[in-house]
């Protein structure tokens, strides 16, 4: 089974997903998984933590 070439780490939650299954961040344009974007994610960790804010996704457990 080939491996994946198109893979990326979300920058709100840290999972590796495929890249076409995400969406970048409102302020920077890092990539954001589906998963975080259904959330109601719209901001990577950094720009979340920028704007003192919540909308960044707690750390997978």
């Amino acid at each position: 089974m080939p491996k994946e070439l198109d893979m990326m780490v979300c920058r709100s939650c840290g999972k590796e997903e495929r890249a076409s299954e995400g969406y970048p961040c409102d302020d920077c344009g890092t990539f954001i998984c589906l998963i975080c974007t259904m959330r109601g994610v719209t901001k990577c960790k950094k720009c979340a933590e920028k704007a003192g804010g919540a909308t960044a996704a707690p750390a997978p457990q």
